[in-house]
Parts: C-alpha cells; structure tokens; sequence
C-alpha cells in the first residue's frame, strides 16, 4: 500500500514514513474481513469520521497564518498533502516553497492533481562508473540537541565506495527522531535561512533594543584571568488558542550552566506565588467584590541588578564591527544566568516596599497597601502579576506606579493566570482549567474515548510493577501533565494521581488501565471547576486517612483540603511518611499534616 501510494503521488522514496503513517490511520478506520467493526471503533468505542480522508499526495493550497499574509501578497501557499496531524485535528502538507512540512485545518484539496515536486531532486551529481548519473533524494537533516548530539556515538568509517558519488548516512526521515512540525529555529544561522526570515530578524532587533535601552550590557577588553560565558539565541512562536501564530519570540539567554559556583554567582533562590495562595485571592475577590487586573512585566530578567562581574560572548548576528576581540560586561542581569531571578525578585521587592507595600508574612511574593479605606494587593509570580483592589481607581494608581518602574504590559481584567481561566460571573469567580484539560486529552490520543464517573475504582489496589516496564516515558510525561492539573484545580483526582505517581520508573499494563481511567473521567468532567460564591466566607478544613494503602510499604495515604466560599483553596493527599500502627494513629498524622498547612 505504501509503495503505491508513492508512485501515484510521485514522491521520492524519503517519504515513505510519511505514506506509513497515513496508511495505517486509513487501515485502522476500515473493517476487516473476519469483523464488521473497525480497528479504530474497537479501541475508542466510537465510528470513525470517514470524511477527513484525502488522496495522499494530491496538490493542496493551504491558507497561510495571519501573521505571514502581507497585504498585497498570496494568502495561500501551494503544498503537497502528507497525512494527518498526531496530536491535533489538523492534516499535514509538504510546503512547495520552502520544503518544510507544516500542519494546518485550513486548506483546500485538489484530489485529482498530483504537484511535480522536484525540489528534492539533487541535479548535477558526478556520474557513476558506468557514466550515468545518479539521482537519490534525501529529507533535510535533523539539528537535534547538543546534549542528545554528545550522546550519540558516531558511526564507524566505512569503507571507500566503489561510486565516486560521496555517500551521505543513511535518513530514515524525520519521523525517527521526532514528529516534525515547522519546528522553531535552533540557531541564529537557522532562523535566517527559513522562510519567516524577515519576522525572525524583526523579534532579534526588538530583543537587542531592549537589552540596548535597559542598559544590560557594555562592551569592554577582557580582563586578564577573566573567562567569558557564552551565549545563544532562543526562537519561539507564540500561539493563539485558535492555533495561528500570535507572534515570533528571540530570547538573548547567557550560558548560566558554564557559571562557576563562589565567582560568577553565590545564591540563587527566588521565591514565586504559591498556587494556595492565588485561589486564596481569587476567593476574597468573590467575598470582596474586587477589581481584579492582570500585568506582565516585558523582558523580566533584565531588570536586576548584578552584583557580580560577568562577562560574555558578543551574540551571533551582532558583532560590532572593528571591536570584534571584545566582550560584553554584564551590567544587569540576562536570561540563563542562574542568579537571575534572584536578581529580579530582590529589585522588585526593593522598588515596590518603598511605595509603601508591605510583604505578606507567608507568602513572599504577596504585597499589601492599605490607607483611606482603600486598599490594593499585588501577586507576582515571576513576570504575571495580579493586581486586586477595591476599586477600579486603585487599581490603576498602582498600574501607573508599576509602569514608572518596569517595562510593563497591561492585560486588563485578568482571565488567564499560570495557564487557569479566570470566569467572572454575577454570583461569583470561577477558576477553569477546560482548555488545558482539552489540550491534554488531545496530545495524548485520548480525546475520543468513553466517558466514565469516577476517576478510580473504590476496590483499585495497584501493585509494583514485576514485568517489563511500559511506555515508561511516556507515562512519566503522562503523570506530570495531571499533576499540573491537580495541584491548581482538581482537588478530585488528586488521591488517584498521587497514586500513580508511585510507579512511574517502573509503570505495566495494570497503571496504564488506571492512568486511561482518569483520561475519561477528566473528559466527562472536562468544565468542572473551582466556583468561590462569596459564602460561607470562614475557612473551612477537613483532614482523613487510609490507612496502609500501600500494599508494599504498608504506609498509609493522608490527605487534607480547605475551603472557603463553598471551593477548595487548598489540599493535598500524599503517602505519610511515618508508618501507623492503627487507623487512628494515620488519622492523627494527617491532622497534623492539616495543623501545618493551616499554619
């Protein structure tokens, strides 16, 4: 199947991992000879949408991104259709121009045209020994990362090939090391040689102004016995949720991992928001009624002020002319450095308690300001930052304030914090994590499985894995994706997470039924959220424990949540560290556990 899809698409033999892929979602949406059912419809229990199927390899016009339609230019570009995307709806083309694969909803399909796509073909080659030339296609090479480059051995020399065409390693495409989607540049040489040049050089120069105009770095003779850390250049493409490109990000970052610990920095430690203590705001915001407003502090880690003498590489691209044997001294601090955000956090602390905000005693990052009856809170968290206040005046006083100090992006009224929906409605604040949750399902495949009640069975009891080990990556990945969902706004799957979270070095068949369970439930619940109503406005605590739940260890399962305004701001469920010898006596451990947290 693959091969003669190949040969009607005229394709060159480098792209038969792209035919494999769309040859098997087509095979596994069609029903064999002994069963009526297809693949797909006996693993997710549901038809398949037999309407996404294209000719493979036929002519495609794909709507560009918005970002990269000029006003007098094409609005499409011209590509050969490759398959379907893995972790979104979207299909995957060939783009003609600029012989990369991108991903996209919007295109529109010829069927019975097929592209001649001879980019790929490499002409003038040396002929062989019996004079004719030889034509071989190759997919473009991987970069991949320093650290996987160090790792890989290299290939053996081989021996003198009887062609006296140079052979090149064999390419098994790019789907062997990774599912490649118009990926983001990996070096400064890279970015200017891709078709978003233009826009890449634009978000370089928007980045060295404001290095240049923070006043980050002067260029001087480096001093004798001196050793200057290097640099680089990071890209990233910001999306919008509707999946377009919002804009092109380049990031100056120093190397900070070649820093030497006692000269170029000492400590390192920055406090951020606890997630406990942002539910709590949003919760006296309900009982309150407060104003509640959102900033982002542009180029965050430029505003420290070093202490220590660094200096640097000059960035690629940006090597002064003439002064080429220099280096730049670093006045403030730069992105990668390890003493960054230390350096950030201690200037804004400095800059905002001289206004007259006083820091919370629990929670570092949380600065209060009360007088004339008015009152305003600031909640940093790196460069978010929430701003709650009585009124809309006080608000915008100490936006003007912050905006004196910092280069600052005001959002507004806030609706997204740390990737949690903020949902102002008439009765109350609703805290939603719907389109992360949707996100998960759909880059894990599970977005067509079967619903179901409950996260976990009551009788679950899951044992060490004595087997071979399953999918362990992936499952860690896995694991990690509902953890971020647990500990901001899913109080419910907490106990089960937690529990699976026991076996990730070493997870079987058994935690992955589990891990799935929990995938349906979080689809049924998918718009389930934190709802602060303003009443009862008293915190409310609640403490319990299963005791030896760890059929291993023996060790018991504590967990604890607090509420307040009819939703939890707080909880947690962990195996105790301590081994019971009764019920009561893990009862008492996890009250303990409560005491403190309350504390």
């Amino acid at each position: 199947m693959m091969n003669s899809m190949l040969l009607t698409a005229g394709l060159p033999k480098c792209y038969w991992g792209e035919a494999t892929l769309t040859a098997t979602f087509i095979l596994n949406r069609v029903p064999y000879a002994t069963s009526d059912i297809t693949p797909h419809e006996l693993w997710f229990k549901v038809r398949p949408n037999l309407n996404v199927i294209r000719v493979w390899g036929c002519l495609a016009y794909v709507k560009l991104p918005d970002l990269k339609i000029q006003k007098l230019g094409t609005r499409t570009t011209k590509a050969i259709f490759l398959g379907y995307a893995e972790k979104s709806d979207a299909r995957r083309f060939l783009d003609i121009e600029s012989n990369h694969i991108i991903e996209s909803r919007d295109a529109e399909y010829f069927e019975d045209k097929f592209a001649k796509y001879k980019n790929i073909i490499l002409a003038d080659l040396p002929e062989n020994d019996e004079g004719t030339k030889q034509t071989e296609v190759f997919n473009e090479p991987v970069v991949l990362d320093e650290a996987v480059v160090k790792e890989t051995p290299a290939e053996p020399e081989l021996a003198e090939p009887s062609s006296k065409r140079t052979r090149r390693p064999k390419d098994f495409g790019d789907d062997f090391v990774t599912y490649h989607v118009e990926a983001d540049p990996l070096t400064y040489d890279e970015a200017m040689k891709t078709r978003d040049a233009v826009f890449w050089k634009e978000a370089i120069d928007n980045e060295i102004d404001s290095i240049t105009s923070n006043n980050t770095l002067v260029l001087v003779d480096l001093p004798e016995g001196a050793r200057p850390i290097g640099c680089k250049w990071i890209f990233k493409k910001k999306m919008k949720a509707n999946g377009t490109i919002d804009k092109f990000k380049a990031r100056l970052v120093a190397k900070g991992f070649a820093q030497k610990q006692g000269i170029d920095y000492f400590d390192t430690y920055a406090p951020v928001a606890r997630m406990t203590t942002i539910r709590l705001l949003i919760a006296l915001a309900a009982i309150h009624k407060l104003v509640i407003h959102q900033m982002d502090v542009k180029t965050v880690f430029l505003n420290g002020e070093l202490t220590e003498e660094i200096y640097m590489q000059q960035p690629k691209g940006f090597v002064v002319r003439g002064l080429e044997d220099k280096v730049c001294k670093l006045i403030k601090s730069l992105y990668g450095l390890k003493q960054a955000p230390k350096m950030w956090h201690e200037k804004f602390d400095k800059v905002i308690r001289s206004n007259g905000y006083r820091v919370s005693k629990t929670d570092k990052c949380v600065y209060t300001k009360f007088a004339d009856g008015r009152g305003v809170i600031v909640c940093l968290y790196v460069d978010d930052m929430l701003i709650l206040g009585m009124d809309l005046s006080c608000v915008t006083e100490t936006k003007k304030f912050l905006s004196t100090k910092f280069s600052m992006k005001d959002l507004g009224e806030a609706d997204v914090i740390l990737g949690l929906k903020i949902i102002r409605t008439g009765t109350g604040i609703a805290l939603s994590q719907s389109h992360y949750i949707e996100k998960m399902l759909i880059c894990y495949g599970y977005q067509d499985l079967p619903i179901i009640d409950t996260p976990n069975r009551s009788d679950q009891k899951l044992e060490p894995n004595s087997k071979e080990r399953v999918r362990q990556l992936e499952y860690a990945s896995i694991i990690g994706s509902l953890m971020y969902a647990t500990t901001a706004t899913r109080p419910d799957i907490a106990f089960v997470v937690g529990m699976l979270s026991r076996f990730t070095s070493n997870p079987d068949v058994e935690h992955w039924k589990a891990v799935k369970r929990v995938m349906r439930y979080l689809k049924k619940t998918q718009t389930y959220a934190l709802f602060y109503s303003g009443d009862p406005s008293v915190v409310e605590g609640f403490s319990d424990a299963s005791w030896c739940s760890d059929m291993e260890s023996e060790y018991s399962t504590g967990g604890f949540v607090f509420a307040m305004d009819g939703a939890a701001i707080s909880w947690k469920s962990k195996k105790q560290t301590m081994l019971s010898r009764s019920s009561m006596e893990s009862e008492f451990f996890a009250l303990d556990a409560a005491a403190d947290e309350a504390e």
